[in-house]
């Protein structure tokens, strides 16, 4: 009789997890407005905005664990009143862990690496480009509206790279990226 218990007990709890699976997505699609202050880490050179877009793609392992690629685009022009635009452009991947207690709350938290690329041009002689290490620490929350949509309203992260500055070399630069914008669920 006891084996029978454990047996229905067994069968429940995996049948309740297999149920509880199922209603995460198993792919989430992110696109928004993101805005970069860029940090650069030469002292007496201030810090600037871009503005730019960013677009992710999740793939849910389970109810808390992602793999997460994510690229963003971002663009200023005059940069510091040197006439320069520039560009910065980042290629993203990691982990992400995600809170689904509630059915319209997700917090989540991401750790993200990658490489990020810069050019630059001041529509006469100068341009340049450079590639360097970047990584992405932070999270944000998905509101979901429906089965399928949801929005992420202000994720945030801390936004470092590695650039070349002046005759200095690499230096670490300590940025802000905050985004929004919505998120669909496959």
């Amino acid at each position: 009789m006891n084996w029978k218990v454990v047996v229905c007990l067994l069968a429940f709890v995996l049948l309740g997890a297999n149920a509880y699976a199922q209603d995460v997505p198993k792919l989430d699609l992110f696109a928004g407005y993101s805005y970069v202050r860029e940090n650069p880490a030469t002292s007496g050179i201030d810090s600037f905005s871009m503005n730019g877009g960013s677009a992710s793609l999740a793939y849910n392992a389970n109810h808390w664990l992602s793999a997460v690629a994510d690229f963003g685009g971002y663009h200023t022009n005059n940069i510091l009143g040197t006439g320069v635009d520039g560009t910065l452009s980042t290629y993203l991947f990691g982990p992400r862990i995600s809170y689904r207690h509630h059915s319209r709350i997700t917090p989540f938290g991401q750790a993200l690496f990658g490489v990020a690329h810069i050019g630059g041009h001041d529509g006469l002689a100068f341009s340049g480009s450079n590639n360097s290490f970047a990584m992405a620490i932070g999270g944000g929350v998905d509101f979901k509206l429906s089965h399928r949509f949801s929005i992420r309203p202000v994720p945030g992260d801390y936004l470092m790279t590695h650039f070349d500055e002046l005759s200095l070399g690499a230096q670490n630069q300590n940025n802000l990226r905050v985004s929004t914008g919505v998120v669909f669920h496959f």
